[in-house]
């Protein structure tokens, strides 16, 4: 057994050899150590001693030993251009377990190419199906017999029942994820292990939940010390107090619901806090809808934590604040605070690649707290509360609904083909935190603006900066790119812009001069799109609000007299635009918007708990489908009773971003901390490293792909990256700026 490579490696003229027999059983036994937070490690133990035996074929020995330079002897090459090894283990598990066999084959054949489709066709090598065929299995070279005696010898079929035996036909998909992400981190790791054992001690040393408690509360008296007295104060004190004392009860869902303004980021990791430590729970996830608020939540959690336990992990990252350590950190998310995206959360649950999965084992047995819960994407929402679903039923997630507009997900909201309408987490008991006070008692404490709606109909955009101009500070929040950009253009001299036409870098450092300028009570007027809307901490005396859903209107009314220091409440005004938001979900909630408006007023008006509920019962009755990719369909057992599941064109599918018809491209920004130009120059010089990709996320933006088929000359391609070539693509303003037709 000694005498099979698995690994080898050069260094200084010495050859390191790993064996096979020493990987095989090291992958064992750490998958198995993972797998057992939730009870199936003799799955993945037996996974792991199975995934690599096709090494042991005298053509991969030869392959391994060339590639590596180690030998001179020929390659083997097959017909798909490399020697395989990952179809061996499965094709055993396959023959000798038929019962079980197929979950194992899944596991073993996709664990360096990802989670394969039962059947494709059209795939180079066929869907998993075909690579299990006998005449497919005829043709692989012959394991070793020594191999074959060792596998008998340490190879145990597992016994233990699926999570339990809770396993529902939707969420058998979730259950292999889980075998799979701890399969393929235990063999990324063992890799790591002996090809850089330096990167080891980068991945130990955090601080316990515990202490990470014991430094949260030092700060919070440390913050309420500072403090100065006000109501709003007082009432986050209340809200911190009730967070705490929920944190005592039993796992399971939870929702927050506390208005925009209340202290929900310092609350809801009090109750994570305090409830990971009474439970046990390994760690706490914060997923988040918008970049801008992650970088301001961990900013926050940072300052607290330390940056060495905080794991900030999206693709605007500045590269500057990664470090060896937190890189390393993102790839299977092992710290004990981790900020991410909502986008990278819900993918990561659907995904096929070994990249993405290998970090859904470290949600087990975690606090997860979904900040902004109303923006799930309606288009995926069935397929996102099965795996919410499943992450509490089966491995031992607390979840927490954490908003000021809780959407209605918990009522009768799916229709079923007799008319009926049912709920996906209606048999998961969800406790709303805010016991004392309650969400509407917290309502009307914390009631520090109004909402008028305009009566009279907006003609133009002129009329719309008229009235804008006439305050000192304002915020006019519009529903395009477009809108803002025709709207900036008739404001006078001063008047910032926000929009997702400005790339990450541009955008952050606009934040941080408006929120300058409001400290120092100097004149400010912002003209944006939603993307300030969750979270952003800006108080404006005034707010405009283009007509939209009632949840989009509530949290602009929370970038309005956010601390509560103006001697009146603060105006929110509704107006109509001159021109309809784009056909799709924001036309559509506009339009429930303009509804609940007009039933409810004053419900609408004190931004009431129960009238936001009706708002999205009325906006989710009105959809035609939850499920608009058909993920559900193409992983439930139910419709696949023999689990020929549809993993990688499912990931495929399942994109909450939907990039099939944007561009990706790199603008020209000098901003204070970096510029694009070097970047640019090192992308032309060295090619497009990790590194450098990581940094030119914060100067891309994405654009139609029929606008920038006009524009193209306007850019050059450099190793197949777009970058801007001429001067009037980008504006130090506006962003980009498409001259040659109409806006964006």
């Amino acid at each position: 057994m000694g005498k099979y490579i698995a690994h080898v490696k050069e260094s200084d003229g010495e050859w390191s050899v790993q064996s096979l027999r020493d990987h095989l059983k090291n992958v064992a036994e750490i998958a198995s150590d993972f797998a057992k937070s939730f009870s199936n490690d003799d799955w993945v133990r037996a996974a792991g001693i199975l995934h690599d035996i096709g090494k042991s074929s005298k053509e991969w020995q030869e392959y391994i030993s060339n590639r590596s330079g180690y030998s001179d002897a020929p390659v083997t090459e097959t017909s798909f251009g490399k020697v395989t090894h990952s179809t061996h283990g499965a094709a055993w598990a396959f023959k000798e377990w038929p019962d079980i066999g197929k979950v194992i084959a899944y596991l073993i054949a996709g664990h360096h190419g990802g989670l394969p489709d039962w059947f494709h066709e059209m795939r180079v090598g066929g869907g998993l199906e075909h690579r299990l065929k006998k005449e497919e299995i005829d043709k692989l070279p012959e394991v070793a017999e020594d191999i074959t005696d060792y596998v008998n010898h340490h190879l145990k079929k597992p016994n233990s029942l699926p999570c339990d035996s809770q396993l529902e036909s939707e969420q058998i998909h979730l259950w292999i994820r889980m075998l799979y992400s701890c399969l393929v981190d235990a063999d990324f790791l063992d890799t790591e292990e002996f090809m850089n054992p330096e990167n080891g001690s980068l991945r130990n040393g955090y601080l316990s939940i515990n202490e990470l408690k014991s430094q949260f509360d030092a700060y919070m008296d440390s913050l309420k010390k500072d403090s100065r007295l006000s109501q709003v104060n007082n009432i986050r004190e209340e809200i911190l107090s009730q967070c705490r004392k929920t944190a005592e009860e039993t796992p399971g869902l939870f929702s927050l619901t506390v208005p925009t303004g209340g202290g929900k980021t310092l609350s809801s990791m009090a109750f994570a806090l305090d409830h990971a430590l009474k439970h046990r729970k390994d760690r706490i996830i914060m997923v988040i809808p918008y970049t801008s608020i992650i970088e301001q939540t961990a900013e926050v959690y940072k300052r607290i934590f330390g940056i060495e336990n905080v794991l900030e992990h999206h693709s605007s990252l500045d590269p500057s604040e990664e470090t060896q350590r937190s890189r390393l950190a993102s790839e299977n998310w092992d710290a004990p605070i981790i900020v991410t995206t909502s986008v990278r959360f819900f993918e990561s649950l659907f995904a096929a690649k070994p990249s993405s999965c290998r970090r859904l084992h470290n949600i087990v047995n975690s606090v997860v707290i979904l900040d902004e819960a109303q923006m799930l994407p309606t288009n995926y929402l069935k397929p996102i509360l099965y795996s919410i679903k499943g992450l509490i039923s089966l491995f031992k997630v607390t979840m927490v609904l954490c908003t000021a507009t809780q959407p209605a997900i918990r009522d009768k909201i799916f229709t079923k083909g007799n008319g009926e309408h049912y709920s996906l987490l209606d048999d998961i008991p969800c406790r709303e935190m805010m016991v004392k006070p309650t969400p509407l008692e917290l309502t009307s404490k914390l009631q520090r603006v109004t909402i008028e709606t305009l009566e009279k109909p907006i003609s133009d955009w002129y009329e719309v900066a008229e009235k804008l101009t006439c305050f000192h500070s304002v915020l006019c929040v519009v529903n395009t790119r477009k809108d803002c950009r025709e709207l900036f253009e008739l404001m006078p001299e001063g008047t910032l812009h926000l929009s997702a036409n400005m790339c990450g870098e541009h955008r952050s450092e606009t934040i941080d001069l408006i929120k300058q300028r409001l400290e120092r009570n100097e004149s400010v007027r912002v003209i944006s799109t939603q993307l300030v809307e969750a979270g952003v901490d800006f108080d404006f005396p005034v707010v405009f609000r283009a007509m939209a859903g009632f949840d989009s209107i509530a949290q602009a009314a929370g970038r309005c007299n956010r601390e509560g220091l103006l001697p009146e409440k603060g105006k929110v005004f509704v107006f109509e635009p001159p021109n309809q938001p784009p056909a799709g979900s924001l036309r559509k909630g506009a339009q429930t918007g303009r509804e609940i408006l007009s039933v409810d007023s004053e419900g609408c008006r004190d931004l009431l708990p129960d009238t936001v509920k009706r708002y999205f019962q009325l906006y989710y009755s009105g959809l035609l489908t939850f499920d608009s990719k058909e993920i559900v369909d193409l992983l439930s057992s139910n419709v696949h009773p023999d689990l020929n599941i549809q993993f990688r064109t499912a990931a495929e599918r399942f994109r909450m971003i939907d990039d099939q018809y944007q561009q990706s491209v790199v603008i020209w920004y000098e901003g204070e901390k970096a510029n694009s130009f070097d970047l640019i120059d090192e992308l032309r010089r060295f090619g497009p490293k990790r590194e450098i990709m990581r940094k030119l996320q914060r100067f891309t933006i994405t654009i139609p792909k029929y606008v920038f088929e006009e524009i193209q000359d306007s850019f050059e391609s450099i190793h197949d990256i777009w970058c801007q070539y001429t001067d009037s693509a980008y504006d130090e303003v506006l962003g980009f700026v498409d001259n040659t037709s109409s806006v964006l």
